[in-house]
């Protein structure tokens, strides 16, 4: 035995030891059991000197079967040991890995011992990965994809995994999956337009925007500018098409604003100035300023009968308001779904779309709300004349579910891996195209007839940069990350988020991971935040954080029955995310000769970027030649001192 049990206070266990502890490695981080007949409660060494040791309790032995928790209580006469191999097992899994189990890494404490988990224990919930940059956390979610495929003779053949990657770090980290197995693939966009990369650039067909995504898109400020938005989607459809009804629509819409004018009681020379503002930019065959209006005599243009007379009034405008609302047909309605355009539009349909919106809505009569209304105006024309309206060119008309098939596909066959490099855009735009695509996502689950038969992970790397508490929930009426965390499990669509700055996430979303794999941190803000917002964690564990080396974590939540210490080991290929060798640039870096310093590239003066990058020190690997045993293990309470702490070193490498 270990030794005996002097005091029990809360969870944690004194024991009296009986073995020479200055003989033995570092046990603190090694897992014992209280013995009492059947009864087997498991703790873990906190810390030990050469007489007592402290243990905390974290759990039971039931049935053959670990159960987490510290209800029960060792009695002072149990007997104590090491836990045995087939024990261990229970708590961190089998080393052989099953279908339905994945890899994370080796246990720091135990030599070389695979620490496996569940794979509907972890990817059945929400996640989360934390650590300071530098730390391993894009070799963490290489390694832990990488594994998840190439662990088991099985892979998930049908996985969704939709990666949204904000430096472009893992274009290649997937790309030999499918050499594992010719049935996985591995799938790359690019926001890069300007035809440089071979990977296919990100486009999201114009008419899967709903009032929402417009909204986000084209930052709306108040919902007071929602209606302009939903009247121009209203309107889009049966504007873009070329029949009688579109002129119809367009002519009616004309009328109603002009009528508005006319009608309004402001001066003669603005309303003449206004409705001549209106004609120049809307107008129909039917109805502009050369329009003939005949009376009995003589014909003119609508244009002429806008003259003021000398006492300052318009002089046919009784004339030109029976004109007027002779294109007033009350007998339309953007119910009547008259579209002949099969529903497919572009950019250009839209801002043109919104012009009329924003005259049907009655912008003109108030200043004030024409400057709230336009400002969508000035945004969208902003976008639709800028690059991104790259994004939003596509060239056929797609429903949302093939969509969303387009997307997971590569020459017909199925893309467990989508990696979306959101890198060539800024923040601001980079949020909004991970915000879309994730709601598309969100909508197609949501209305899929069998609830979860099609499960959806979106990974976000640099989550604080999208996930916050920013201001959708005051203008939409919601996050859509939010939502995917609260409502998306049961749904089937899953988030993980990876960040360096958790205390910068939405505190609802980071609430709902039910899983975390931290590596270190030592920002006090975050620590603290992790200490606040992350459930069942200790101040002891978050302690630790500080001190873990680069690629070493702590992993707990659902699909870990404790808090466990791993290394991950280094994925193949590795993500880009290396520190810059800067010392080997200063002094090896050379301008090609013939170049003009002055406008050499990145590219140009380091041709090879793997010359240019190191690797990140790596945590102290175990040794991958002692693999413990059963017969390795202390099991037997009749072993004299000696032959117990010959077999404690012998089996357990000394804790770091």
């Amino acid at each position: 035995m270990l030794g005996t049990i002097l005091e029990i206070i809360d969870n944690n266990v004194i024991l009296k030891l009986s073995i020479d502890i200055s003989q033995q490695p570092n046990l603190v981080g090694l897992h014992v059991i209280f013995e009492d007949g059947n009864k087997k409660i498991v703790g873990q060494i906190d810390n030990t000197n050469k007489e007592q040791m402290k243990v905390s309790i974290v759990g039971e032995i039931q049935d053959n079967r670990f159960v987490p928790g510290n209800a029960s209580k060792p009695s002072f006469n149990s007997k104590v040991r090491i836990i045995d191999m087939s024990e261990l097992g229970l708590i961190f899994g089998d080393q052989n890995i099953k279908d339905d189990e994945a890899y994370l890494g080796l246990s720091n404490v135990y030599d070389n011992y695979k620490v496996t988990f569940k794979i509907n224990d972890f990817f059945s919930n929400h996640f989360a990965i934390l650590g300071n940059s530098g730390s391993g956390k894009s070799y963490t979610v290489a390694g832990l994809l990488q594994r998840l495929f190439t662990s088991t003779p099985n892979p998930p053949l049908y996985a969704n995994i939709v990666l949204f990657d904000a430096y472009g770090e893992y274009t290649s980290a997937f790309s030999k999956i499918n050499s594992i197995n010719n049935n996985l693939n591995y799938k790359v966009y690019t926001t890069d337009t300007s035809g440089v990369s071979q990977n296919e650039i990100l486009r999201i067909p114009p008419w899967l925007l709903d009032t929402d995504d417009l909204a986000l898109l084209l930052d709306v400020t108040t919902p007071n500018q929602l209606p302009i938005i939903e009247k121009t989607l209203k309107l889009v459809p049966i504007l873009s098409g070329s029949g009688e009804h579109v002129i119809k629509y367009k002519n009616d819409i004309i009328a109603r604003a002009i009528l508005d004018i006319l009608l309004s009681g402001m001066d003669s020379t603005k309303i003449r100035d206004q409705i001549i503002a209106v004609l120049t930019k809307f107008n129909t065959e039917q109805l502009n300023l050369e329009s003939k209006i005949s009376q009995p005599g003589y014909i003119r243009t609508l244009n002429q009968c806008l003259f003021i007379d000398k006492t300052g009034k318009l002089q046919e405008m009784e004339l030109v308001v029976d004109f007027i609302s002779s294109f007033i047909d009350d007998s339309l309605s953007l119910s009547d779904n008259v579209v002949d355009s099969n529903g497919y539009y572009t950019f250009d349909d839209l801002e043109h779309a919104m012009d009329f919106a924003l005259i049907s809505e009655g912008v003109l009569k108030s200043n004030r709300v024409y400057e709230t209304a336009n400002a969508l105006m000035v945004r969208l024309h902003a976008i639709n004349n800028s690059s991104q309206k790259e994004y939003f060119k596509y060239d056929k008309y797609i429903i949302r579910k093939d969509y969303i098939y387009e997307l997971l596909n590569k020459n017909g066959q199925h893309c467990q891996i989508v990696n979306f490099n959101i890198s060539y855009v800024d923040d601001r735009f980079a949020k909004v195209i991970t915000k879309i695509i994730s709601r598309i996502l969100f909508k197609e689950v949501v209305e899929t007839d069998k609830r979860g038969s099609v499960p959806y992970h979106i990974i976000i790397e640099e989550a604080h940069r999208y996930v916050q508490n920013d201001k959708d929930i005051n203008i939409i009426g919601y996050n859509i990350f939010d939502r995917i965390t609260k409502e998306g499990r049961k749904y089937g669509i899953l988030l993980g988020l990876i960040t360096q700055r958790p205390s910068e996430l939405s505190d609802t979303s980071i609430s709902q991971c039910s899983n975390f794999i931290i590596l270190r941190m030592s920002h006090p803000l975050d620590l603290d935040y992790i200490r606040r917002m992350v459930p069942n964690v200790s101040d002891e564990l978050v302690d630790k954080l500080k001190n873990l080396k680069p690629g070493n974590c702590v992993a707990f939540g659902s699909a870990f029955k404790v808090p466990v210490f791993a290394y991950v080991e280094k994925p193949d290929p590795a993500p880009l995310s290396q520190n810059v060798d800067v010392a080997r640039i200063w002094k090896t870096r050379a301008v090609p000769q013939n170049v003009d310093v002055n406008s050499v590239t990145v590219q140009q003066a380091i041709p090879d970027v793997k010359t240019v990058m190191m690797e990140p020190v790596e945590a102290q690997q175990p040794n991958p030649n002692i693999i413990p045993t059963p017969s390795q293990v202390i099991n037997n309470d009749n072993n004299s001192e000696d032959e117990q702490s010959s077999q404690v070193s012998s089996v357990f490498r000394s804790t770091q």
